[in-house]
């Protein structure tokens, strides 16, 4: 009901008016919204481990201001030497939707890599690096940093 109303007083708010047609209107799209979206929504995700939980936001917080820094000095051209930008090709364990998107998040807001393809049946991920030195250190300290937390907390 709650996700009714407020669809129907976005549609109001957006029309700038109440007139009974767009009540009407917007009653029955706010409806074909809240039957889209019930049948699309996931299980509810249970989190296991809090401390685990914390651990993440805080691993994520610092490599957020590691690579903020890092693509700066990039762009900025204060880094020395050859940058090799590459795909890197990453073997999942983890298969919950909850976890899955918690890493799409941390991957896409996360600077100089971007969330490129999951392949569900193979579990394989493929994300590119702008600065790609070692893919199998890469690799390793990825799934010890993100994935292994994740399973952690989702499965």
């Amino acid at each position: 009901m709650t996700l009714f109303l407020l669809l129907l007083a976005l549609w109001l708010v957006l029309n700038e008016s109440v007139a009974p047609a767009d009540v009407l209107l917007g009653a029955a799209f706010a409806l074909l919204g809240v039957v889209g979206f019930t049948r699309l929504e996931p299980q509810a995700a249970r989190w296991r481990r809090p401390s685990a939980v914390a651990g993440l936001i805080a691993t994520f917080a610092a490599d957020m201001v590691r690579s903020n820094l890092a693509v700066a000095r990039i762009v900025l051209g204060l880094r020395r030497g050859a940058r090799t930008a590459g795909f890197v090709a990453v073997p999942l364990e983890l298969r919950h939707p909850a976890g899955l998107a918690a890493l799409a998040c941390i991957v896409t807001s996360t600077p100089g890599t971007s969330w490129i393809r999951y392949e569900p049946t193979e579990g394989r991920l493929t994300i590119h690096v702008l600065d790609l030195v070692d893919a199998a250190a890469w690799i390793a300290l990825f799934k010890q940093r993100y994935e292994r937390r994740l399973m952690e907390i989702f499965e």
